[in-house]
């Protein structure tokens, strides 16, 4: 099972955070097009949820390639602050966030994030999780984001644990691939979580 750990089988737990510990792929969304708006452009919701694995400069190269060039300043600033005003309205995903309950104290626990560090920050503190782990990596702390192993690596460094002794919770191909390019045992909580918006 992807929740399943075995005591002794791993030495560390690392966990993604948007879609893997909180639900926050809406209220990114809904940040993004508060950020592009001002400058007369929308992101199409279906474009952007087949992209929810990628770092904000990933997206925006990406949406550049379709549109032209953004001022990327100015949109990651409007996202950023819509994104921190809409904080309580996240959710923790109950099934991985009681899994670092449980391991808490018992393993070192870290979360690395292809997100910004105020964003992430902002969303564990806001769902009470902050306080579960021993620190975070997120886009700033690494040259290249996700599918390249760099975050989870990095992780891997400040806890101590050897790559190949870490357990990897992820929602995203592009985690999943950086995963397994890291020698981390890496488990897909799609199996486990389908978020309300891809319901639909």
């Amino acid at each position: 099972m992807t929740t399943d750990l075995v005591e002794g089988s791993f030495s560390g737990l690392i966990f993604d955070c948007d879609g893997t510990l909180v639900d926050t792929a809406p209220l990114h969304y809904y940040a993004l097009q508060v950020g592009l708006k001002p400058h007369g452009l929308a992101m199409e919701s279906g474009w952007y949820f087949d992209r929810v694995g990628l770092t904000p400069k990933d997206l925006l190269d990406e949406f550049e390639a379709l549109v032209g060039p953004v001022e990327r300043e100015k949109v990651l600033a409007g996202y950023t602050v819509a994104f921190q005003e809409g904080l309580s309205r996240l959710q923790e995903v109950q099934v991985i966030a009681t899994i670092a309950r449980e391991w808490k104290g018992r393993v070192p626990m870290m979360v690395a994030s292809n997100g910004q560090r105020g964003n992430v920050e902002g969303t564990l503190r806001a769902t009470g999780l902050l306080g579960l782990f021993d620190g975070l990596v997120a886009a700033e702390d690494v040259k290249r984001g996700k599918p390249a192993p760099d975050v989870f690596l990095e992780a891997a460094r400040r806890m101590g644990v050897a790559p190949e002794r870490c357990v990897v919770f992820e929602d995203s191909d592009e985690g999943l691939e950086a995963a397994r390019l890291a020698g981390m045992d890496g488990r897909d909580i799609r199996l486990v979580f389908t978020p309300e918006w891809k319901r639909h």
